[in-house]
């Protein structure tokens, strides 16, 4: 007999290479696998959700569920049934009987742009004293516990945790239940604004930040720098949120009295909550987070190992997981296990500060990653989901991250992309490199050319 928990975990991780972020949320991540037979039942949420995954997604996961399994298993596809109220005392037997399911309309199940699965929690971010009072600050926000940080603005150099709070923010409080929550870039805010002015769907545009929200999310403030109409809105739609009791957080890389040309009125409201700052992690936050990072990409890190790159490895989260990433590409590539002398070269490698070394432009980098994969800049930046249009664009977007200045936005720009798809790309990327031997070495390949490049223009 097939146990489903114990393959479905894998099938999801094969889901997770093949189908968009945006498909797994809205269609895998609702099924609920159970026994049937030798086969697998999936519990699908609705009948129109049962049709959808049928028609478009079943092939599919036969495939993966058989790949997972070493044989072919049946996989069948059922309505979940709703749990039966229980009756109140003394309720006659047609007065307990349970109302039909309404469906939810078309509208109530497709979710908005900017909605995305949030894999972040509170219980994997890792705590110290470098961030603890943002992790409860945001905790205490998600639940609705404290009016007097509201709005709360998160403010940090990039890689230190503003993204894993604010998603955090979002899952917990959809978990709640309620109404959804909207997380939106700031470059994504405005363009929905700009969207809704051209198409003349303001009274749209305003139902849906205003009246239809009951928690607002707006990452990477600093990027509403100049935008003056935009400003303008969300210092109103804030107001108008903040005036109804409804939470609202900002995250930025700096404080507003430093965005260049941000409207006054906005900055003061931004601050007037609560101002929380996350710090570079010290050695015991460090060395959790190597932990935890190689703990969940199946790397065995001796504790020598782990204390040398605590010492050395200082700076983001992100500086950390290049750090590991290296290393855990250096092993396979040798084939040998992590050790103390493996560790000492892969922080070799690493030596040259990046500040030192010369930053590449995001062309070069396209087209580094477009020959390396015999394709062009144009095909990556196309809209096809083909995998060999799509690796080469995921992995060209996480090296332009890792190898140039250039922010999310300016990266998405130069393959017709928005900023939350650049992040998403970065993510999937740096999470498959610890899973996936051969991606680590046309990373390490890539990577080779790269800094060739870097130290050639240093010279």
């Amino acid at each position: 007999m097939i146990s489903p928990p114990g393959i479905w975990d894998g099938v999801l991780r094969r889901l997770g290479t093949e189908l968009p972020i945006y498909t797994l949320a809205a269609w895998i991540e609702p099924l609920s696998a159970e026994p049937d037979g030798n086969g697998i039942r999936l519990e699908c949420p609705s009948a129109l959700h049962r049709d959808r995954v049928r028609d478009r997604l079943l092939p599919l996961i036969e495939r993966c569920v058989a790949a997972e399994a070493g044989l072919p298993v049946p996989v069948t596809l059922t309505i979940s049934a709703p749990p039966a109220p229980s009756p109140e005392p003394g309720a006659t037997a047609l007065a307990s009987r349970p109302e039909p399911p309404v469906p939810p309309t078309g509208k109530d199940r497709r979710p908005a742009p900017a909605q995305r699965a949030f894999p972040y929690t509170f219980d994997s971010f890792v705590v110290g004293a470098c961030n603890a009072l943002a992790r409860e600050a945001s905790l205490a926000v998600a639940r609705g516990r404290q009016q007097a940080a509201n709005p709360l603005y998160l403010v940090s150099p990039s890689g230190l945790g503003k993204t894993h709070l604010a998603r955090a923010i979002c899952a917990e409080a959809r978990a709640a239940g309620g109404r959804t929550p909207i997380y939106a870039p700031a470059e994504t805010f405005t363009n929905e604004f700009m969207a809704s002015i051209r198409s003349n769907q303001m009274p749209r545009f305003k139902r849906r930040f205003r009246s239809d929200c009951e928690l607002l999310v707006i990452e990477d403030v600093q990027f509403l720098s100049s935008k003056k109409a935009t400003q303008l809105e969300l210092f109103h739609t804030v107001a108008h949120l903040l005036d109804s009791g409804i939470r609202v957080v900002f995250t930025a890389d700096r404080m507003p009295r430093k965005i260049t040309d941000l409207d006054a009125r906005l900055s003061s409201q931004m601050t007037a909550g609560l101002v929380a700052e996350l710090d570079s992690p010290d050695a015991s936050v460090r060395r959790e987070i190597l932990r935890s990072k190689a703990a969940s990409g199946g790397l065995r890190l001796p504790d020598e190992c782990l204390g040398r790159l605590v010492e050395v490895a200082r700076g983001s989260v992100r500086d950390l997981e290049s750090v590991l990433i290296q290393l855990a590409a250096s092993a396979s590539l040798l084939g040998r296990p992590i050790d103390l002398e493996l560790t000492e070269a892969a922080l070799r490698k690493l030596a040259p500060a990046r500040d030192e070394l010369a930053r590449l432009d995001v062309r070069t980098v396209i087209d580094v990653v477009a020959r390396f994969f015999q394709t062009t800049p144009e095909a990556m930046a196309s809209r096809s989901r083909r995998r060999d249009v799509l690796q080469p664009r995921q992995l060209a977007m996480y090296l332009c991250r890792r190898y140039t200045d250039a922010s999310h936005g300016t990266i998405g720009h130069a393959f017709g992309r928005d900023h939350p798809s650049v992040r998403n790309a970065v993510k999937v990327t740096e999470r498959r490199i610890l899973e996936r031997a051969p991606l680590r070495y046309r990373i390490e390949a890539l990577c080779a050319r790269l800094e060739e490049l870097q130290l050639h223009r240093a010279g």
